[in-house]
């Protein structure tokens, strides 16, 4: 697709959302609220497991998108705003068809810190699924996308050098539904790979039977058999859907020298990963 031809794309999704906004608010009380969430992580998988879901005759989508971020950066959004974004639910219209289920996902959900009890108090018997990928290459290809989107300037060894000052002192600030911290959300190499203290957040918000925890190495290298664990623990029954990578980057392989400086700074949560969740989630070097 040419630059002409994407504009013109971009510019017909915008015009459609501007166009459809007065209805879905005028339906919003009528409409599906998410019962899953992917919430991360990012650079791990999250949009091709959200297309996957998404072809189930019984799963909606999300209105022109994947995820609202209404419980990041969008917090502070009413919820018939963010009710507006999912498909109307049939069981409350008379003769309207449409899905019986429907989900989101934002890959920020699972490192911002408030998002997990935010999602709960709104959404209390959501089922919530994370997909983790090894950190070292994860960090490396958060840095190749921020990159790419013009949000990141530094080369790769000194954005990882300057993480801990970008990111100091953020947390009180994001515990604030207006509080919005750059650098948190795009700057966080390190910091997003830091599994266990994440995942100990979300079994402590939501418990083990409502999160499904997946390595992405499993994801790509048996969609079919991780797809159909997804909708067994979304009680969704069987159903054949196709299998592409979305949103995947080439680019040149890590410095050892990062990948050294990367290792060390994972090997406690590492380490500890193994102990919470198994062998199938033991990123530590061989």
């Amino acid at each position: 697709m040419n630059d002409r031809s994407t504009a013109l794309k971009q510019h017909a999704l915008r015009l459609g959302r501007r166009a459809s906004d007065p209805f879905a608010r005028a339906t919003a009380s009528v409409r599906l609220l998410p019962d899953f969430v992917i919430v991360g992580a990012q650079r791990a998988g999250t949009t091709s497991l959200y297309k996957y879901l998404a072809q189930h005759p019984e799963v909606g989508r999300v209105r022109l998108g994947k995820g609202v971020h209404y419980f990041d950066t969008n917090a502070d959004r009413s919820l018939i705003w963010y009710r507006s974004h999912f498909p109307i639910d049939a069981s409350r219209v008379p003769l309207w068809r449409g899905p019986a289920h429907v989900g989101e996902g934002a890959p920020y959900y699972m490192f911002h810190p408030e998002c997990p009890k935010r999602i709960d108090a709104t959404l209390p018997e959501v089922k919530v699924i994370a997909i983790l990928r090894e950190p070292v290459e994860r960090a490396h290809s958060q840095w190749v996308h921020e990159t790419a989107r013009s949000f990141e300037f530094l080369p790769f060894d000194q954005a990882l050098r300057a993480e801990e000052e970008r990111l100091s002192g953020q947390d009180a600030m994001l515990a604030d539904p207006i509080g919005r911290s750059f650098s948190h959300q795009h700057h966080s190499y390190i910091a997003r790979g830091q599994y266990a203290s994440q995942v100990q957040r979300l079994w402590d918000t939501f418990g083990h039977d409502r999160v499904l925890i997946i390595p992405s190495q499993r994801l790509f290298a048996e969609p079919a058999a991780t797809y159909l664990q997804t909708l067994s623990f979304l009680g969704l029954r069987s159903y054949k859907a196709t299998f592409e990578v979305h949103n995947a980057r080439s680019y040149a392989k890590i410095a050892s020298a990062d990948e050294r400086f990367l290792t060390e700074r994972f090997a406690a949560s590492n380490e500890r990963l193994v102990e919470m969740l198994g062998s199938d989630f033991d990123f530590r070097p061989t």
